[in-house]
């Protein structure tokens, strides 16, 4: 039986499809992690797993949904992946199972599940986890002169015996250059082992992968360029007025190639339920994300703002879109602002 009703136009596309396109483009970044940086990820990546499909199939029954059918979809994977990859690597065992709770429950379920999120679910709990856990979430970072090997960021996250906590973490290359350029010069920071160069080590290969990844993305249709391009675009002009001083502030490719920045903007910035939708409101969107992450970074307390920026724009959304609606079929322009009804 045919349906009368739009959509007239169907794709090969599902739910799952996207994910594990998705959750495979990812691949490439979080072997960077693992390797430059902390088999800690690796860890971090099988506890979120693991916690995220039992807490969603636990809430699925009590909500008397088929579970495997939503289990499948891949979401609540991709949601702790995300969380994973941008949770510190050697924080607490603990830590990354609520953190990956407060993700399901309070950023995805509690709204009802997939597409039905205002929010970022990964975002949500990070956010939540840095403002209640600062500690945590600040000092348990991998030092890249020295990347933690299996068996010591085992012993670090489930703190089993004596593990060298001094030996294994370390500042972000934007925390380090940010806490640091008041007291020494550039030239003396980009020598470091963090840096080595005008690249921050390590953090550079990450980032390059999840670019790599995100173009992948693109050409497959998963997303459209328009908040990616939007976000760096944002984060590279502020930058060039604000950050040319590197004796001031952090240059431009520390912003682009260290922390979360291309993770943020292929991977977490164009979640489809919590971003805006057209084509114009999306762009406005990945301004927005741009602006905020820069701002915060530079003048905040947070030396990665991605979580706050994304969270921020993801309540604008509704607005961005109501004001950037396209033409509908049949009218000669798009309806702008608020109308009075007839």
């Amino acid at each position: 039986m045919l349906s009368i009703s739009s959509p007239h136009i169907t794709g090969k596309a599902s739910v799952s499809k996207v994910m594990l396109t998705l959750a495979s483009t990812m691949i490439p970044g979080i072997l960077c992690l693992i390797y430059f940086l902390s088999w800690g990820y690796l860890v971090n990546l099988i506890l979120a797993s693991l916690t995220a499909i039992c807490i969603e199939a636990t809430i699925l029954k009590v909500r008397q949904r088929p579970v495997l059918f939503f289990i499948k979809d891949g979401s609540a994977l991709v949601t702790a992946l995300l969380l994973a990859c941008a949770l510190p690597p050697l924080a607490p065992w603990w830590l990354t199972v609520i953190g990956t709770g407060i993700a399901i429950i309070f950023g995805k379920q509690l709204f009802g599940g997939l597409g039905q999120n205002p929010f970022n679910p990964a975002m949500v709990a990070y956010a939540l986890l840095l403002v209640s856990l600062p500690v945590y979430m600040t000092t348990r970072w991998a030092a890249i002169e020295s990347p933690s090997g299996l068996l010591e960021s085992l012993q670090t996250i489930f703190n089993l015996g004596q593990a060298p906590l001094d030996a294994l973490t370390g500042a972000t290359p934007l925390d380090h250059y940010k806490q640091n350029i008041s007291r020494f010069s550039a030239n003396d920071l980009l020598i470091e082992p963090l840096f080595q160069g005008s690249f921050a080590i390590g953090w550079t290969q990450v980032n390059l992968a999840f670019l790599v990844g995100g173009l992948i993305m693109l050409w497959r249709r998963i997303i459209t360029w328009h908040i990616p391009v939007a976000v760096l675009a944002t984060i590279t002009l502020m930058a060039l007025l604000f950050s040319h001083d590197i004796d001031a502030k952090v240059p431009l490719l520390t912003h682009l190639f260290s922390g979360s920045t291309m993770l943020a903007a292929f991977y977490i910035a164009t979640d489809p339920a919590s971003a805006a939708t057209s084509n114009k409101g999306k762009l406005f969107y990945g301004i927005g994300i741009g602006l905020l992450i820069y701002l915060i970074r530079t003048w905040g307390n947070y030396p990665d703002a991605t979580a706050f920026a994304v969270l921020l724009m993801n309540f604008a959304a509704p607005l961005i879109d109501h004001y950037t609606r396209p033409r509908v079929y049949g009218h000669k322009s798009a309806v702008k602002g608020f109308k009075k009804d007839d």
